[in-house]
């Protein structure tokens, strides 16, 4: 069983060729900012998979995954509120 930690690996992908080399779900021009957009904003995972029928729940947990792996990568600044 995959480990959700690294489950982005095999559901995203980026390409030049592809929303400019943006990170997408593979198979689809679905950006993974676009999809952590709409949970920030209040989007369900139900809600996404309805409105998207190509995603499925693990192709949302893998967003989330990935944003999570680009955070862990950074130095820790801090944040001024």
């Amino acid at each position: 069983m995959e480990s959700i930690k690294d489950s982005w690996k095999i559901r995203i992908h980026s390409s030049p060729e592809i929303l400019g080399g943006k990170p997408v779900i593979k198979g689809t021009r679905i950006s993974v900012s676009f999809i952590l957009n709409l949970i920030s904003n209040g989007a369900t995972f139900e809600e996404i998979m309805d409105e998207y029928k190509d995603l499925s729940r693990d192709d949302i947990k893998a967003c989330i995954a990935y944003a999570i792996h680009l955070i862990d990568l950074k130095e820790p600044s801090r944040l001024s509120a």
